[in-house]
């Protein structure tokens, strides 16, 4: 069975047909809707896209940068919130949602809210420490006040001053205090006193009102502003029961405006008691030293001393004397110790000096040398009769002695001293040594010599 395709949508087609009708649809826009924020979060664009829930049914919800720049306070998912708004259709998802244009908390004040979510960042930044606060100082010169030049709040302060301390002087930087750029004009005010040479002391604030008339110094601007501040910072906002951000960060709180100038000056009655009360100090006390003196004076003059000043001159020329005389005895003994000192180390020195050493050396050297004499001689006569002694005795052994008185010497054929028949043979060639030659001959006969001693 053919079918006509013209008779089928696309799935653009029907959604962009839905769309039309959510749109159209007058019950569908300007809603007021409660729920439960979840599954939070904001793009990088700046839109926020969250569920909208209660306890039986949920929708997507988006709210663009645009309508959310105005909130005062940071959604976060299990948030209560009221919102206005259209449900459409998200074409690319065929999803229906709601796109919100307003916010706020359900159950509790907007404001509120954001007093208290900005209050907890500052806290944890150290915006409310009280170490980074600085002391007011005590008497400033020119005191700065950034406020409304129009409001009660500046006529009180100027009036609590003038009264109080009439030679400060009160720079005012006029800055609107109530609506959407009261922030900007405070921290933009604070920032020109700053600017501003000679400032010793600022103060901010306006007279009281709601939650919306005070918001301005709830802004993380002014709060910014005041910690910034190279002048320290009183601040007075509203009435005694009023607190705001700015309270928190300032150097000093102060309950109303008039408390502040009270704060940020002292009173000149109190200065001149005080003032006084010192002159009066000072006077008493120059009169009790001026009497002090005055009595040690009196003392001094009617002092031994000054009344017979030339006994005490004599006093001191006799001890002047006795020292004069102690002295030039001290001078004679000490001379004569260093003379005898020096006769001692005089002769200490003859004797070590070379010239004595040298003299002494010389009468040893002579003396040593007149021993060595002595000895060589003995030595060389001793010698020379020993040598006498051998001359004599090896003349009395020489064989020539021997043979002067008629003996020889026979030497065999190889040249060595016959002292045995047993060492020549017959025929042996000898030769006989004679006291004035040698006789050549031959052995013919040898003999042996007996007991007896008769030849064989």
């Amino acid at each position: 069975m053919e079918q006509d395709q013209s008779r089928y949508l696309t799935v653009q087609a029907l959604t962009k047909y839905i769309k039309r009708k959510f749109d159209k649809d007058p019950h569908l826009s300007n809603l007021f809707v409660r729920g439960e924020i979840s599954n939070f979060k904001q793009h990088s664009s700046g839109h926020m896209y969250f569920t909208l829930k209660d306890d039986r049914a949920r929708i997507l919800s988006v709210m663009f940068s645009s309508h959310n720049q105005q909130l005062k306070f940071r959604p976060e998912s299990g948030m209560n919130v009221l919102i206005r708004g259209d449900i459409s259709v998200y074409e690319a998802g065929g999803q229906y949602q709601i796109y919100v244009k307003e916010m706020q908390p359900d159950g509790i004040g907007e404001l509120y809210l954001a007093y208290e979510q900005l209050k907890e960042k500052l806290d944890k930044a150290g915006y409310f420490d009280q170490a980074r606060k600085r002391m007011i100082p005590k008497f400033p010169s020119r005191i700065a006040v950034v406020t409304s030049p129009t409001g009660a709040a500046i006529r009180d302060i100027i009036t609590t001053i003038k009264r109080r301390y009439p030679i400060g002087e009160i720079l005012i930087f006029p800055a609107l205090v109530q609506g959407e750029r009261a922030a900007g004009s405070i921290a933009g005010a604070i920032k020109k006193a700053n600017e501003t040479k000679g400032i010793d002391v600022l103060i901010t604030g306006r007279g009281g009102g709601s939650i919306e008339e005070l918001w301005a110094f709830n802004e993380e601007i002014v709060a910014r502003a005041i910690v910034e501040s190279r002048i320290p910072v009183i601040s007075a906002v509203g009435h005694e029961t009023d607190f705001t951000i700015a309270d928190f960060v300032a150097d000093l709180r102060a309950p109303t405006p008039t408390a502040a100038g009270e704060l940020a000056v002292p009173h000149i009655d109190d200065l001149l008691e005080r003032i006084m009360n010192r002159k009066l100090r000072m006077i008493k006390s120059f009169k009790a030293k001026l009497q002090s003196e005055r009595n040690r004076l009196n003392g001094l003059t009617k002092s031994y001393a000054l009344r017979n000043p030339h006994t005490l001159y004599q006093q001191k020329v006799e001890h002047v004397d006795r020292l004069t005389e102690q002295l030039q005895r001290n001078i004679s003994l000490n001379i004569s110790r260093q003379r005898d000192s020096l006769k001692v180390l005089v002769s200490r020195l003859e004797r070590v000096h070379p010239s004595f050493t040298l003299k002494i050396q010389q009468d040893r050297v002579k003396f040593l040398r007149e021993q060595v004499e002595k000895e060589f001689k003995g030595v060389l006569k001793d010698k020379a009769n020993k040598f006498q002694s051998i001359i004599s005795t090896l003349d009395a052994l020489s064989p020539l002695k021997v043979m002067e008185r008629g003996y020889s010497l026979v030497y065999g054929p190889n040249g060595e001293l016959v002292k045995s028949s047993q060492q020549v043979s017959r025929g042996d060639k000898l030769e006989i040594g004679v006291k004035d030659g040698a006789i050549i001959c031959e052995v013919d006969t040898i003999k042996e010599r007996i007991d007896n001693g008769k030849d064989e």
